[in-house]
């Protein structure tokens, strides 16, 4: 503060400033608050959908383990094989507070076998439903998760921003514009008692 001069300018331009800080921590606070509002409401829905791909993934594995015994290695991974892999799906974004949320796009196909039924038994069908099941679950988790990571970054930066307006920036503003106001008024006070003064002195040299 001592660098700068005690001017009306100066107080101006720091008046506008602090305004403009306060006005922008005040942003950022909304920002930050609905950031994390989203990032619960997701956050909730993560833990149930990652409990509900962990049961389907048990189901699933036990009824693999017990294909694998009742009709061989070999024969269970001739079915794998079979079944087309999922490619398609697109990724599209939504903005929330300027943070790009992915959303992926797909098309819920009802499943099909693409095996023969003779040559295999109930636990195999049960493992590729339950797999089949957790594949479009995989896709909404992995959504999921990347929106609460960009999220989460998000959120540390406008709250890392939101400090520094608010510790360092506003009260470094409402030192400079308490020091440049106080010295004004002390150099206001002076120049009215001097003119006070001045015209004393001229009043006593009119009578004389």
């Amino acid at each position: 503060m001592l660098n700068i001069a005690p001017t009306k300018a100066n107080l101006l331009s720091a008046q506008a400033t602090l305004e403009f800080s306060k006005k922008g921590y005040e942003l950022l606070d909304k920002k930050r608050n609905v950031l994390i509002r989203e990032l619960m409401s997701i956050m909730k829905r993560a833990e149930e959908l990652q409990e509900k791909i962990n049961t389907i993934f048990e189901e699933a594995y036990e009824a693999l383990k017990i294909a694998n015994i009742t009709l061989g290695v070999n024969q269970v991974y001739e079915v794998a094989c079979s079944i087309p892999l999922m490619e398609e799906f697109d990724i599209l974004h939504k903005s929330v507070m300027g943070v790009e949320i992915p959303k992926i796009i797909y098309e819920k196909k009802p499943l099909e076998h693409y095996y023969s039924f003779y040559h295999t038994n109930t636990a195999l069908d049960i493992a590729v439903t339950r797999f089949y099941e957790v594949k479009y679950l995989l896709l909404e988790l992995a959504e999921i998760e990347d929106s609460i990571y960009k999220l989460a970054v998000e959120i540390k930066k406008t709250q890392k921003r939101a400090n520094a307006l608010k510790n360092i920036q506003i009260p470094r503003y409402e030192k400079i514009v308490k020091f440049i106001s106080e010295v004004l008024e002390e150099k206001e006070r002076e120049d009215f008692f001097r003119l006070k003064t001045l015209k004393k002195k001229l009043k006593r040299r009119v009578k004389s």
